[in-house]
């Protein structure tokens, strides 16, 4: 028995060091040895709990039988007993199914009857049910599944979605859900993947974007020492083919047994896959099916059959291509993955919206010639502030340009760009045969392309170029492709979801296909090309200066969107870069 003054230092301990407190009093069932053995709480559980303390809005993605249910019970538990009765907390469990939130309130009414004496506060008799329950110093708990009648009469300050990937609700709940907080409440979402479901998926890829405040904290099964006893890294393209055909492949040859676990991303980029037996018991228990692995084991987003993009080119592009940016500016917006390449051809899409509304514009660079997303940009800019943007990296990179100019949005963009001196624009409509020849009429005209009746066409061969091998570095764009799918037969995103990324990269390719490649059947027009639209002493150099106006690299990109400008208006910058050949590009016959 603890003397007055022990039970004071150890509640102190306790109100501040929760991991602390649920390894120490708290114990949970184990199925291996068939007994109740005191809480271990292993790094990305412990991360959790820390995320749950420092941030309001919270989704978690997670592995089966990561224990994540188990955790956030416990913890709010002690969130529950250690709770002031002047400020009560009051917890609404989510679920679909009511038997899954009831399952959650009774784990947690299992921890707080653990808690010992001298913490516990005890349960009120009050409202005291299977789904609902109280305590002594006022904290509540209910239960309840999805419906329309789910929130009434009830002000949570903490909001829990158990298996959020599975609740079939519109987003009227959704906003009355989030509407139903007490200033300064939590909301934790909390599942295993469901292929785009509204809510969970589409939180998620909100967080991601950085369009709402949800704090993202991946759970990965290799992490996890239950289920890693025997952790191996093994480098197949197919790791079901490999479990199935084991007889076909030397071990020796493609198994990894030291490696550094913090660097898994490293290895992930290098091909390798994780392996243990528990990770096989699980994939026969699915009957092998890769869907269910993907999904269940992976935490993969899986969409359906309507899906623009085919699932085996999705599954490449996510476990081989997806590739962290080396270098992040302009407050995150925009990735950088390679810096520009001496000798290679760069192609610019830029997609521009109002800067205002829900739409997102967006500017994907490509490496021509090595067929790789190399930069990528997504924000909300008003369209002159994004020509500033595409003119900066444009002459970094020496890119040639196109801009959906479809229903105007684009065209002050494009203007801007023209205002500034830029020469390698794309110009729609312009017959490539003929590109190279003076042609009054293009300086009439403006520089981008005109989406109209070519939207499936240029979806088309963009989808042909990811199912051909072309590289996509962005998990950004990765969630684009996961809700961009054929309504009335006509490609397009999801509801609540964005397809900006798509289209820059979608009219970057087909500029370069129609512009380019079409180009190189005409050998003098090719070797012009080749000769003047090519990265010329320009590689990457941070101190190096790339303007005549003296902006550095890293100054381009550490800049910000102030309202200052971004570029003098001064052609002096460029002049020399295009003076030679801008006639490619629409402007004056060459001379001489």
């Amino acid at each position: 028995m603890k003397s007055r003054a022990e039970q004071l230092m150890e509640y102190a301990r306790v109100m501040k060091d929760t991991p602390y407190a649920l390894r120490t009093y708290l114990q949970t069932y184990d199925n291996t040895q068939k007994k109740y053995v005191p809480m271990d709480l292993f790094p990305d559980q412990l991360q959790l709990i820390q995320d749950y303390e420092d941030y309001n809005e919270n989704i978690t993605r997670k592995y089966r039988q990561a224990g994540v249910t188990t955790v956030t019970a416990a913890w709010l538990s002690k969130k529950l007993q250690l709770a002031k009765p002047e400020n009560p907390e009051r917890v609404l469990l989510i679920a679909n199914k009511r038997d899954t939130a009831v399952e959650m309130a009774n784990k947690i009414r299992h921890f707080l009857e653990q808690w010992p004496e001298w913490i516990n506060v005890g349960f009120s008799q009050d409202k005291n049910s299977e789904s609902r329950f109280k305590l002594n110093n006022g904290c509540e708990v209910k239960a309840v599944a999805t419906s329309a009648d789910a929130l009434r009469g009830y002000t949570p300050t903490i909001l829990v979605f158990d298996e959020a990937a599975y609740i079939e609700a519109g987003d009227d709940f959704w906003a009355a859900s989030m509407a139903s907080l007490s200033t300064g409440g939590k909301i934790i979402l909390i599942s295993t993947p469901n292929g785009y479901d509204p809510i969970y998926y589409g939180v998620y890829e909100q967080a991601i974007r950085g369009i709402n405040d949800f704090h993202i904290t991946d759970l990965r099964w290799f992490k996890d020492p239950r289920y890693t006893k025997d952790l191996v890294w093994i480098k197949v393209p197919d790791i079901v083919h490999y479990m199935l055909n084991r007889e076909q492949y030397n071990d020796d040859e493609i198994i990894l047994k030291e490696f550094d676990l913090t660097k898994y991303q490293e290895l992930m980029d290098g091909g390798y896959q994780p392996y243990s037996t528990w990770f096989e018991s699980m994939s026969k228990k699915f009957k092998y099916d890769k869907r269910k692995i993907a999904q269940e084991l992976e935490c993969d987003f899986l969409g359906s059959g309507d899906s623009v993009i085919p699932g085996e080119t999705m599954e490449r592009i996510a476990k081989t291509m997806i590739r962290t940016p080396k270098e992040k500016y302009m407050q995150g917006n925009l990735w950088m993955w390679d810096e520009p390449k001496e000798g290679c051809r760069y192609i610019m899409g830029v997609d521009v919206s109002r800067g205002d509304s829900e739409d997102f514009s967006s500017i994907n660079i490509i490496n021509f010639d090595e067929r790789c997303q190399v930069l990528e940009y997504i924000g909300k800019i008003p369209p002159d502030d994004l020509a500033a943007i595409a003119y900066k990296w444009g002459v970094l990179y020496n890119c040639f340009i196109v801009i959906d100019i479809t229903g105007g949005m684009g065209v002050g963009t494009s203007r801007k760009l023209q205002e500034m001196g830029y020469k390698n624009l794309f110009f729609d409509g312009i017959n490539t045969q003929n590109m190279w020849e003076y042609n009054s009429k293009i300086l009439e005209k403006i520089p981008g392309i005109n989406f109209n009746n070519k939207r499936t066409q240029i979806v088309s061969a963009f989808e042909e170029e990811l199912r051909h091998g072309f590289t996509v570095r962005s998990n950004r764009l990765l969630n684009e492709l996961n809700t961009f799918v054929y309504i009335n037969g006509k490609p397009n995103h999801m509801k609540g979801s964005h397809d900006d990324a798509i289209m820059s990269m979608a009219i970057a390719l087909y500029a370069g296909d129609i512009s380019f490649t079409q180009l190189k059947r005409n050998e003098t027009a090719n070797k012009a090309m080749l000769e003047s639209w090519v990265m010329a002493e320009r590689t990457y150099d941070a101190g190096k200066e790339f303007y005549s106006y003296g902006t550095s690299f890293d100054q381009i990109g550490s800049m910000q969107i102030d309202g200052s400008p971004y570029a003098r208006s001064s052609t002096n910058a460029n002049k020399e870069q295009y003076a030679q050949h801008s006639w490619l590009f629409g402007g004056r016959t060459k001379k001489g």
